[in-house]
């Protein structure tokens, strides 16, 4: 039945999305603001939290990074001084982003370090661009035992400093455009040189001018981009944000309360503690395709000095106006700025894909327009998806279906495992290890898997390495299992838990079990004859008493793998369903 097909894109979910961002706004949980966003270099767009991947770096090591044809060196803690503007002595601050120094807009120490007690509120000057930079006393920032006790303030390229440069009133000055290169706020002779070519050109000149007070090793936690793989940069940006505090504390009680039932029980603790530490959604993205967003910046009639420019420094928040329409848009704007002539454009951005992924439980029931679909089908009884977007999408389903409709889009969750190769390796191009289910069911040579490597965007270098890969793990190919077997071992897997370690060779085994499986039932078929007919229900408890012993223990044998079979898929126990049909045909 393909009849309720439908695409993100299409008319009606176009609607439903316009429909759900106007509401949320006028309920105030989407807002514009001018914050820190994880901007990719490479894609040139901002990305949520969880599209930030993170790796941990114990020391000083390279690291590829996407454009650059070396590898760039993190994990070290960069230690300069800033000299007094009295000409009095310095004050030695550590970075692991020395670039980041051409942002500075203040040095913060402890209030109770000895120390620093009687700089405080003095300045420092910023020896690139010669900004004055004070002294601040901050307390819930500082840690007085680590390094010098002083920390430098950039606020407008890192979250602890963000805040910081909030509670302090700080000068948040963004360095980077967003190509990742310097532009030219304050950044004097390196603006121009990308991100990465800053960090040694800074350091060789803090060299020069006598500032350099060392390098050490420093273990760090590194974010990357989880689509291209590119250092993630706190960026400051106007966005549009979803406030999500009250929606996540309403989606623990429904989990706590089991108004909604997470399975396994083990992922509730997963689900608590990111709901607990949930931040405020990034929805707006800096991309070509996707539902572009509803909201019209207001620029008025020969004011372009001060109208600013939507999603630059210069912008004013206070002129955007949101509407389901261009119409809808301008009554807003006419009731807002009467007597005004202004003209309205649309925001460039388009929102983040899961933003009209979280209303598919009833944007595919033709919400927000009432009908049959919608009344009978939503809420939904069981949502069966894969543990890894938990939170990219089963977490924003829950919160958007909360607020637009009042109604928990679904009772149960089930989150099956994840598909590994037989080694535990995630699946991967470059390791030649990706195993598509079609080479399974049908059967592949190794010399096509070779040749389905070649119409990817490989590396010629890793293009070879995943050739010696797929040499190591299918020396003969892939035999062709067809799709019950294939079925039949995904869901015996089950029990490995968060992932599945796919070996074809237990596909294989499961083909033959299928093939003995088929000859035995061809075999008896065969031999019953073209006339039989199965008894009906009623008769068998006759029947049974007058078979021989052999007939009434197989019987025994069928009703017990049927019972626990029945049990084990009414508790989503898949492994022992398929452990107990096994069974009882092998053994």
């Amino acid at each position: 039945d393909w009849n309720r097909q439908v695409f993100t894109m299409d008319e009606t979910r176009s609607n439903a999305v316009n429909e759900a961002f106007v509401r949320m706004h006028e309920k105030g949980l989407i807002y514009r603001d001018n914050r820190l966003v994880n901007w990719c270099c490479k894609l040139k767009t901002a990305v949520s939290d969880i599209e930030v991947d993170y790796i941990d770096i114990t020391k000083r090591s390279g690291v590829s990074v996407p454009g650059y044809d070396e590898p760039v060196e993190f994990g070290a803690i960069t230690s300069f001084a800033y000299p007094y503007e009295d000409g009095s002595g310095e004050i030695v601050v550590a970075t692991t982003r020395p670039e980041t120094m051409l942002g500075d807009t203040a040095v913060a120490v402890h209030p109770d370090d000895d120390r620093y007690k009687a700089v405080v509120g003095k300045f420092l000057v910023h020896p690139i661009n010669g900004r004055k930079i004070p002294v601040i006393a901050d307390a819930e920032l500082v840690d007085m035992e680590f390094g010098t006790g002083a920390v430098k303030i950039t606020p407008a390229h890192d979250p602890n400093d963000f805040a910081t440069g909030k509670r302090h009133n700080l000068e948040f000055i963004n360095i980077l455009d967003d190509n990742g290169c310097l532009n030219s706020n304050g950044t004097g002779q390196f603006a121009g040189q990308r991100r990465f070519e800053a960090r040694i050109t800074v350091v060789e000149h803090l060299k020069e001018i006598g500032l350099y007070r060392g390098v050490e090793d420093n273990p760090m936690r590194l974010g990357l981009c989880s689509r291209s793989k590119d250092v993630i940069e706190p960026v400051l940006k106007p966005q549009w944000w979803v406030a999500c505090d009250d929606m996540a504390a309403d989606g623990v009680e429904l989990v706590r309360s089991k108004e909604l039932e997470i399975i396994p029980e083990e992922y509730e603790a997963t689900w608590f503690r990111w709901m607990a530490n949930i931040r405020d959604w990034c929805i707006s993205r800096q991309l070509w395709w996707g539902h572009r967003i509803p909201a019209y910046y207001v620029s008025f009639d020969g004011e372009d000095a001060t109208n600013g420019s939507p999603g630059s420094p210069s912008e004013n928040m206070a002129n955007w106006v949101v509407g389901r329409t261009l119409e809808d848009a301008q009554k807003v704007a006419n009731e807002r700025f009467p007597g005004r002539a202004f003209t309205l454009v649309q925001d460039e951005d388009v929102l983040d894909t899961w933003f009209s992924s979280g209303l598919f439980p009833f944007s595919t029931m033709g919400w927000p327009d009432a009908n049959p679909d919608l009344k009978d089908f939503f809420p939904g009884q069981l949502l069966e998806t894969g543990h890894d977007i938990l939170f990219f999408w089963v977490a924003r389903m829950v919160m958007m279906s909360r607020v637009l409709t009042g109604e928990v889009p679904f009772k149960q969750v089930y989150l099956h495992a994840m598909v590994r190769d037989a080694h535990g390796r995630k699946m991967s191009k470059s390791l030649g290890n990706v195993i598509d289910p079609t080479n399974v069911i049908e059967g592949i040579t190794l010399e096509e898997l070779h040749e389905s490597l070649m119409g990817g965007n490989l590396d010629p270098k890793e293009v070879e390495k995943a050739k010696a890969g797929q040499k190591i793990d299918f020396p003969d190919g892939i035999e062709e299992c067809g799709a019950d077997a294939l079925r039949f071992a995904l869901v015996s897997y089950t029990a490995q838990g968060r992932d599945i370690n796919l070996d074809i060779k237990r596909v294989v085994s499961y083909r033959h079990w299928c093939n003995k499986l088929w000859n035995a039932i061809r075999f008896a078929i065969m031999n019953l004859g073209d006339d039989f007919q199965p008894r009906a229900a009623g008769e068998l408890e006759t029947v049974a008493a007058t078979l021989p012993y052999p007939s009434k223990w197989i019987l025994s044998r069928l009703n017990a793998a049927t019972k626990s079979i029945t049990d084990a898929m009414y508790a989503y126990d898949f492994a022992t369903s398929t452990s107990a049909v096994y069974s009882f045909w092998q053994y």
